[in-house]
């Protein structure tokens, strides 16, 4: 058996720790071990992290670092660093700097000629997709949506013909209006994913359409309850057709006479998801048919 004791810590560093996302269990021996050994730990939430370390029999000096003041607390840190001393810092779940705290403190970290070293362990994001059976290859991390519906929409609207799929948290009372939006700028068709609750008694994994998931949480409050990741599946592969659609070089054409063909070409290309090649020669097309109609 691998004896977690024999973690080293250097002074001066440091170690970025991931910690459980539900499952008390999931804690690595290295996160284990240098929570032990280290000489303090910048905590999210002191009472969520003091739980986790007496849960474990450890006692440590906690300090807390929150979004509003890691700017200020990283210059403590420094200091404390160039004492020799070893740090540990985590947040409330999963690994520190994903959508919490960490990033602006890693980065002073490292400007001030001082090491950051990371511990992984748990994190949402990859749990969620590990068991989603996605089949794209890859994926997007989005963090949190804008809780507001117009602002929520307008993000999901640069997803609409991604061939990748797209990880979101969002909050619990807001699930219901997410997945109302994912149906409006989608459509009732486009695969989703909820993993809810990770790790947790009560894990729950919904793999259907937008419109059917919509009707789930609809149905079930319970699927408005605990910790929610979102995951928008890649859209459908665009039907291979030599045809623009009468609608796209309506468009095009207004565009094209207000402004430079590529550009005019580009704005349609986004809009539509055919490909911009094709609507520029297009749009040459149309401007060579007006200058001779003219003449």
């Amino acid at each position: 058996m691998i004896d977690s004791a024999q973690e080293t810590l250097v002074n001066g560093t440091l170690y970025v720790v991931a910690t459980p996302i539900g499952n008390l269990a999931d804690i690595t021996l290295r996160a284990f071990a240098a929570l032990s050994r280290c000489d303090l730990v910048l905590a999210e939430d002191t009472r969520v992290t003091g739980s986790l370390l007496a849960a474990y029999g450890i006692s440590k000096k906690l300090v807390s670092l929150r979004e509003h003041n890691e700017r200020e607390m990283a210059e403590r840190v420094i200091v404390w660093l160039q004492e020799g001393q070893c740090i540990v810092q985590v947040s409330d779940a999963g690994t520190p700097g994903i959508s919490d705290p960490g990033a602006r403190l890693a980065a002073a970290v490292w400007q001030a000629g001082l090491k950051v070293c990371p511990l992984p362990g748990p994190s949402a994001v990859v749990t969620a997709m590990s068991a989603a059976g996605l089949e794209t290859g890859q994926f997007q991390f989005a963090g949190f949506l804008p809780p507001k519906s117009g602002a929520r929409k307008k993000r999901m609207e640069n997803w609409l013909h991604a061939d990748y799929a797209v990880i979101c948290y969002e909050a619990p009372h807001r699930i219901l209006d997410c997945v109302t939006d994912a149906v409006a700028v989608y459509g009732s068709e486009r695969r989703l994913v909820l993993a809810r609750e990770l790790t947790k008694t009560f894990e729950t994994f919904i793999r259907t359409t937008a419109g059917e998931l919509l009707d789930i949480i609809k149905q079930d409050s319970n699927q408005q309850r605990g910790e929610c990741v979102l995951i928008i599946d890649a859209a459908p592969p665009q039907p291979d057709s030599d045809e623009v659609p009468a609608a796209a070089q309506q468009l095009l054409s207004q565009l094209v006479e207000a402004m430079p063909t590529k550009q005019a070409a580009g704005i349609v290309a986004e809009f539509t998801g055919i490909s911009r090649k094709k609507l520029y020669d297009l749009a040459l097309e149309m401007k060579k048919s007006a200058i001779d109609d003219e003449n």
